[in-house]
């Protein structure tokens, strides 16, 4: 049979133990890892490796052997609970001692797992499961987690009582992170909140996110944003020092700028425009770059774009032979001083 998205996310929390099989694919395989983690947990407990209660087997010696996976499906352990063989990295040139287990399977045998890439709608291996009367199929994709799966994600992490605005921040984060990113994040968060009885916050969302790779030009776009021309010389030097290029540099200013007027542009205000960015903003970030949107308006966010994409064209162009540095020095000056009018 094959689940849907909600039914799958309850089936994986709490298995059935008396069903023969299932069969767990995508094309994301972080994705296929995690559920079939989750899902092996909540089916056998604690400890079912120590207790040969669960039986990998890799699809490359299943396709040696063929009766290996029966085998192990029909094979008593010592410990009592559930059973599971996990077939890993299936596909269709293990379909056939899969369907025989399948077929061969009676109550008490060890249940079937098997993770798989992307299979076809016409695999065979898809659907011996999909076709079988006991047994689930779950195709895992790239679709945002619902907020049932962030919940679970939470309180797996110890992390409740949250915010309706926050619980927003956290589903935004979610969309841009992969799971298993998303996971260590909230599992970060809740470390960083232990001991702390205050309700979460966006700024504890801020402390805790994996941090964006244009996160050292931040300071000189503030600089720029906000008007404060003067302080734009020893900024650049330092940053120059680092390491940073022209062209990064102005690629960077151009995001920011972007983001910036997607924020005053919004029909239903700045606020509802900052929180529509991709990647998400957070905490005093988002109070910041609010502020600028605000200030900057629209109109004027347009010509600093124009100037943005000027530069960026004059920097790339076979002819150019001035110091890159100095023309996006010149650029952002250009943009301090409008946005001080």
């Amino acid at each position: 049979m094959k689940l849907g998205t909600r039914e799958a996310a309850r089936y994986f929390a709490r298995p059935e133990p008396q069903r023969t099989g299932l069969l767990i694919y995508g094309p994301d395989a972080m994705r296929v890892a995690l559920r079939r983690q989750e899902m092996i947990a909540a089916l056998l407990g604690p400890g079912a490796e120590e207790e040969m209660r669960l039986a990998r087997l890799a699809a490359a010696n299943l396709r040696r052997d063929r009766a290996m996976l029966l085998d192990a499906v029909k094979a008593q352990g010592f410990f009592p609970g559930a059973r599971a063989v996990l077939v890993e990295d299936a596909n269709d040139s293990v379909a056939d001692p899969v369907v025989a287990a399948l077929a061969d399977w009676t109550e008490g045998d060890a249940q079937i797992v098997v993770t798989a890439g992307q299979l076809k709608a016409t695999s065979k291996l898809r659907k011996a499961f999909e076709a079988h009367r006991n047994a689930y199929a779950v195709g895992i994709y790239d679709d945002p987690p619902s907020r049932d799966e962030i919940e679970a994600v939470l309180a797996r992490a110890g992390l409740s009582d949250i915010p309706g605005p926050v619980m927003a921040d956290l589903a935004a984060l979610a969309r841009t992170l992969d799971p298993g990113d998303f996971r260590q994040t909230m599992e970060k968060l809740a470390l960083y909140k232990l001991g702390d009885d205050t309700p979460l916050s966006a700024g504890d969302i801020a402390a805790c996110a994996p941090a964006s790779t244009e996160a050292d030009l931040d300071d000189i776009l503030d600089v720029v944003a906000e008007g404060r021309a003067p302080e734009i010389g020893p900024v650049l030097r330092r940053l120059k020092a680092q390491g940073v290029q022209p062209v990064g540099l102005c690629i960077g200013a151009a995001r920011h700028f972007r983001a910036l007027y997607t924020a005053a542009a919004d029909p239903g205000g700045a606020a509802k425009g900052i929180a529509r960015l991709r990647p998400p903003v957070f905490g005093p970030r988002r109070d910041r770059m609010l502020r600028q949107a605000q200030n900057w308006g629209a109109p004027k966010l347009e010509q600093a774009l124009s100037i943005l994409t000027e530069t960026d064209l004059t920097l790339r162009s076979a002819g150019q032979r001035a110091p890159e540095m100095a023309l996006v020095e010149r650029a952002l000056i250009r943009l301090a001083m409008l946005a001080a009018r």
